[in-house]
Formats: structure tokens, sequence, C-alpha cells
């Protein structure tokens, strides 16, 4: 059974730092992507950045782009969002998810990702 955890979420000021992890279990593929999306209240949810197990290519939303950093460990199956520059925009519930499928094909389409996490709150206040 594939498992997808995630921690790191809290309350920030605004222009303040933190790191999201990512623990995937369960995962046997070698070609494999993992994403990081969120979704704010009353909206929809979003793609933030992904990552693919193969060469470590990435993808960022133009929001976060300069300001955030996603990053692998694929031997623990971990991957981290260091989130800089908080705004109050980035408020949000953030999900890792994971599919099977390579980076370039899976992108930062939420309906290719077959696994997700249950969340975590990041609170940025003003």
């Amino acid at each position: 059974e594939v498992q997808v955890v995630e921690s790191g979420g809290g309350l920030v000021q605004a222009g303040g730092s933190l790191r999201l992890s990512c623990a995937v279990s369960g995962f046997t593929f070698d070609d494999y992507t993992i994403g990081w999306f969120r979704q704010a209240p009353g909206k929809e949810r979003e793609g933030v950045s992904c990552i693919g197990s193969i060469d470590g290519t990435t993808y960022y939303a133009d929001s976060v782009k300069g300001r955030f950093t996603i990053s692998s460990d694929n031997a623990k199956k971990m991957v981290y969002l260091q989130m800089n520059s908080l705004k109050s925009e980035d408020t949000a519930v953030y999900y890792c998810a994971a599919d099977h499928h390579g980076v370039q094909t899976v992108g930062l389409s939420a309906w290719w990702y077959e696994h997700w996490g249950q969340g975590t709150q990041v609170t940025v206040s003003s």
C-alpha cells in the first residue's frame, strides 16, 4: 500500500520561511513524480511544484518561482519544499502527491496523481 505523509506546516509571518516534507512509502517504481499542490479556502487546488525521480527535473508554478525550491532524496523516498519569502496568499493546505509516470507526462496536472497525502496547513500572517 502506498502512503504519502506530509509534515512541516505551521504559522509563519509574511517574509518568513517554512520547509515541508513528504514521505512516500510502498512505492516501487523507478520512474515517478512527486508533486506539491495547495488549496486555499474557496479556491481550486493548484499545482505548486513537482520533481521527477529519474533526473530531478522540476517544475514550478509562476506564483512561486524564485521563492520555493523542491528537492528530493530518492533513497529515502523523501521530497522537500523549501518555501521562502512567504506571502499571505501562500496560505493554504499543502498536499503532497505521487504518481508512477514521468514528470514530463505528469507535470502539475493534479488529475494524473494517484496517491495523495492528507495535507498540512500553512498559514502566513501579514
